[in-house]
């Protein structure tokens, strides 16, 4: 193929209507050439000398010449040489007179683009990563509080940490409204953005936070970094120290890795029914944190390896009456 004639941001040839069009068949006539031998010459496509003979766009200048001195003709009279980028002033204008209609001024309200940004940056815009920030992204810092406590009791229950991230692990149908508790909860706490995962597969849910910094906060809290049970977790000597959050965070625990069942049965022609809760863990340190939050509460419970269960009728109803739970499911359960 021949060299290319045509510059990158080549000058254009405006013409007087139809006489473009003219041009190219004359020099077809005078070379005995078709498109396909016309765009050789000048290096570009057939498509291209079909488009100048239509009129659709401007020929370049350097073609023009190319193909007159080629022909061995003079250059048209009556034509206008515009320069690269001629269109992007008419482009500009036509804008700008539709934006001064619009709005009533050129480029729009600065006030109302300052009060958008401040508001996309202080939800969004700062927790995103960026390549011109080699630092980890920033997160609020709460105090020890019982909201505090009952996040880590979730994240002792369902939940664990990860070198990047942490997330918590719920069932996407039961504990459906749970989720978004839990997720209102990170979010006032920590004031980062969220990512949901579904994984239908499994039936779960996963709330993943993906944070560096807030991962090594929350391990300062007493949450280890990789397998909770091999680790023998328990709960914070901070929570358990101060009975309001050991309360707290015994909601969060029982919240997630606890279940509330009726136990029906017959004596003769009677039938009892009763609630119980149980609650079931392979750490033992857990466990005997567990059971001694209940018995200061004047709650007895009953341990049978992995599992601790309120089966007392006081128990459950003391139980609910100063614990509670912010679970659905739970409550459903109970009051049904």
């Amino acid at each position: 193929m021949a060299n290319s004639y045509i510059e990158k941001y080549p000058s254009r040839v405006k013409f007087r209507p139809n006489k473009q069009r003219r041009f190219i068949l004359l020099i077809q006539n005078k070379l005995d050439a078709n498109a396909e031998d016309i765009s050789k010459i000048v290096g570009t496509s057939p498509r291209t000398i079909r488009d100048w003979r239509r009129e659709r766009i401007n020929m370049s200048f350097s073609a023009l010449k190319i193909l007159s001195r080629k022909a061995k003709i003079s250059l048209p009279s009556n034509i206008r040489v515009l320069k690269p980028f001629w269109y992007t002033r008419i482009g500009a204008k036509a804008g700008g007179v539709t934006v001064l209609r619009k709005y009533g001024r050129i480029g729009g309200d600065p006030e109302y683009r300052r009060a958008r940004w401040y508001e996309w940056w202080n939800k969004t815009g700062k927790y995103r990563h960026s390549y011109l920030r080699n630092s980890p992204l920033p997160f609020h810092k709460p105090g020890h509080s019982k909201n505090l406590a009952e996040l880590v009791g979730v994240f002792i229950g369902d939940g664990g940490l990860t070198k990047y991230q942490a997330k918590i692990t719920l069932h996407h149908k039961d504990d459906k409204q749970y989720i978004k508790f839990v997720s209102n909860l990170i979010t006032k706490l920590f004031r980062v953005p969220i990512k949901i995962h579904h994984r239908p597969n499994i039936s779960v849910k996963d709330i993943v936070i993906s944070r560096v910094n807030l991962v090594a906060y929350l391990n300062r809290l007493g949450l280890p970094v990789g397998n909770k049970i091999k680790q023998n977790i328990d709960i914070p000597a901070w929570i358990k120290e101060n009975s309001d959050y050991s309360m707290a965070c015994l909601r969060g625990l029982v919240d997630t890795d606890g279940c509330i069942f009726t136990h029906r049965y017959r004596v003769g022609s009677k039938k009892y029914s009763y609630k119980k809760i149980s609650f079931a863990t392979a750490s033992h340190p857990l466990m005997k944190s567990v059971k001694n939050i209940l018995k200061n509460l004047e709650i007895k419970p009953y341990i049978n390896k992995e599992e601790l269960r309120i089966e007392n009728q006081n128990g459950v109803i003391k139980y609910f009456n100063i614990i509670g739970s912010h679970n659905p499911k739970h409550l459903r359960k109970y009051h049904n």
